[in-house]
């Protein structure tokens, strides 16, 4: 009976003592997850950092970009002022499905809906005068802001189509040059647009596209702000790798087609390289329209491709 008693308190203090480590245990396995917990807190707090240089006081610290809308509409572009020109009319139209597509009911069915790539099947078709028509179309709007990102790392050419002079950009993001993508986001004087220039070119630049930087960035960019249309001015889609990587972060796609240029062949191969699942559709550009007094004018008409 003492043998028991005695056995039975070794056992008890042995469990208590099993406990007390088990207790210390538990209290370094709660430092640990409190110390988890800071450094997943501080991966939060920097990744919302991202964005700081633009979402401070609404405004951001970069030099602000000056467009001189008067000379863009005297070489053809859209007019921020909302005037009743031909052009204007004409991306106003484009830009309407755009737009649905990104917040209407379809957007449901699209991944990342309101980026928006534009690009063509071969180079020189009008891809950048188009992109920067329809950034200038959507800045017009009430309620939507803009972010027009040059991607076109290999020929980029949205800061010589609007006058604008080369600063660092996407390239320099992505090699880490610079720490935030806020770092190469620019203001500009027309209030809800946005620039991110291509930046310098790079021998790596197929690969930094597809990385996984490239690729949380892009859906910043496109969860971040529920009123923002995000317009990638892309590579032509024949024969560059990039354009077939970009096609994976866009809910939508614009492939520009010079008319009496461009061949059937030459689309068909273009749409082949696009992800079947975006909403994709065409804008004719250059086509000669008639009016009634015979004279002809160029346009652009666009169109969405059939199911």
């Amino acid at each position: 009976m003492t043998k028991n008693t005695i056995e039975k308190a070794l056992q008890k203090k042995k469990e208590s003592g099993f406990d007390t480590k088990n207790q210390g245990s538990d209290k370094t396995s709660t430092l640990k997850g409190q110390v988890h917990a800071q450094e997943t807190d501080q991966t939060i707090a920097k990744s919302n950092e991202t964005f700081s240089a633009e979402t401070r006081s609404g405004k951001s610290s970069l030099p602000e970009y000056k467009i001189d809308s008067a000379k863009l509409e005297k070489k053809g572009h859209v007019s921020v002022t909302g005037e009743r020109t031909q052009i204007n009319e004409e991306y106003r139209e484009i830009k309407r499905k755009l737009l649905s597509n990104a917040f209407g009911p379809i957007s449901k069915t699209l991944h990342n809906p309101n980026i928006i790539m534009v690009s063509s099947g071969r180079p020189s078709e009008g891809k950048t005068f188009t992109a920067t028509n329809l950034a200038l179309s959507i800045a017009a709007e009430q309620d939507k802001t803009v972010l027009l990102v040059d991607a076109d790392v290999l020929r980029p050419n949205v800061l010589k189509t609007l006058g604008l002079e080369r600063r660092k950009g996407l390239m320099e993001y992505l090699t880490g040059e610079v720490d935030n993508i806020a770092d190469v986001l620019y203001p500009t004087s027309i209030e809800k647009l946005k620039i991110i220039p291509a930046g310098k070119t790079h021998h790596l630049s197929t690969e930094l596209l597809a990385s996984q930087k490239m690729h949380e960035t892009v859906d910043e960019f496109a969860n971040r702000y529920p009123d923002r249309i995000v317009i990638f001015d892309t590579p032509p889609l024949i024969g560059i790798t990039e354009s077939a990587i970009l096609t994976n972060f866009a809910g939508q796609a614009v492939v520009v087609v010079e008319e009496g240029r461009a061949k059937l062949s030459d689309v068909r191969l273009a749409v082949q390289r696009l992800n079947p699942d975006m909403a994709i559709g065409f804008v004719v550009n250059k086509s000669v329209h008639k009016d009634t007094d015979g004279s002809g004018y160029y346009g652009y008409y666009y169109a969405e491709r059939e199911k």
